[in-house]
């Protein structure tokens, strides 16, 4: 894998980052031991977790995994946000869950220091100044070197980056949003943010949990057993089969299995792949079960995806849009031609 700065900063990180939601979910810490070790094999050095993964148990995990490795050699970065008790401040950016926060999350990860600590979703009730006061405060007080934010909407992250610009406070250095071939709104504003202010994308979801990964078909009337497409109704995941089964997804992945076949590479492969070549993104987030599907997803790297490859898929994924959205994705796709 290829090293890539992180936006703006001095920061290099592997083209690939590794996302470790499943590790102490679906993954024993054996086989997490077996997924990190490979994943270092192949130049990989950017892992992503969070406190409410499986409830701090993704984050124990890498931090044992960890204590056999040399910690500056491996870009960390962990978030906060979500609730981790049933107290009333056990949740929130408020300055007291994020110091609390950021303890606990050091503590699991047996770490002095977090290299990109992000906020997992914006918080309403807390006001911004708070938020970002104090997570300058963890940059000053040295547990912290970088922040981020994810899940946040264009008029939130521009607010916080000026905010923090006004104040003289560490600003984010990075977006984690959803971004794949069946999620491209994200294009529209956040993207723009991004590269305007100098931040580093690491969008998550790459295969919109498993819609793009080639095994799921216009033939087939339900989703295969076992698959997160099948549980997610039971457990509240956004993938559900009756949001994607449409013309529009079917049509998508014919023309995605089409270019794979075309590049010799498989659906999943080719998906990501294309995500790696959109402007402004640093390093898409990929997850696995096990080893199998992460040597799989790391074949994502080392290619590139012709033009008219490129072409073809944004074409087959290209979203309805009204005003002002409309004229936006004209300049864009005029781009070059000025």
């Amino acid at each position: 894998m290829e090293n890539r700065y992180l936006g703006k900063t001095g920061l290099r990180v592997s083209e690939l980052c590794l996302g470790t939601m499943t590790l102490g979910r679906e993954t024993s810490e054996s086989d997490s031991f077996k997924i990190l070790d490979y994943y270092k094999e192949k130049g990989g050095n950017f892992l992503d977790t969070a406190d409410v993964y499986t409830r701090g148990a993704s984050e124990e995990i890498v931090g044992n995994w960890l204590k056999g490795q040399r910690r500056d050699d491996f870009v960390l970065a962990t978030k906060v946000r979500f609730p981790m008790g049933d107290g009333p401040n056990d949740i929130g950016l408020s300055r007291k869950h994020i110091m609390a926060g950021i303890k606990e999350s050091l503590h699991r990860l047996k770490t002095d220091y977090i290299d990109l600590y992000q906020v997992h979703a914006w918080d309403p009730r807390t006001p911004l100044e708070e938020t970002l006061s104090t997570l300058n405060d963890l940059v000053r007080e040295g547990l912290v070197r970088y922040i981020g934010a994810s899940n946040f909407k264009g008029w939130q992250l521009q607010k916080a980056i000026d905010v923090s610009k006004q104040n003289g406070w560490e600003s984010f250095s990075c977006l984690q949003p959803q971004y794949n071939l069946l999620t491209r709104a994200t294009e529209w504003e956040l993207i723009e943010v991004c590269e305007n202010e100098g931040l580093g994308v690491i969008p998550w979801s790459p295969l919109r949990g498993g819609w793009l990964s080639g095994k799921f078909t216009r033939d087939l009337s339900q989703p295969p057993e076992n698959t997160r497409i099948a549980e997610a109704d039971k457990k509240g995941y956004q993938e559900t089969w009756d949001m994607y089964n449409n013309e529009f997804t079917w049509h998508l992945i014919d023309e995605l299995i089409e270019v794979a076949q075309q590049a010799g590479k498989t659906p999943a492969q080719t998906a990501i792949n294309w995500l790696l070549q959109k402007r402004g993104v640093t390093a898409p987030i990929i997850g696995a079960r096990n080893l199998e599907q992460l040597e799989a997803n790391l074949g994502a790297a080392g290619w590139s995806l012709t033009d008219e490859q490129m072409k073809r898929l944004d074409k087959a994924s290209e979203l309805y849009v009204s005003y002002p959205y409309d004229q936006a994705a004209d300049m864009q796709r005029n781009r070059g031609r000025e």
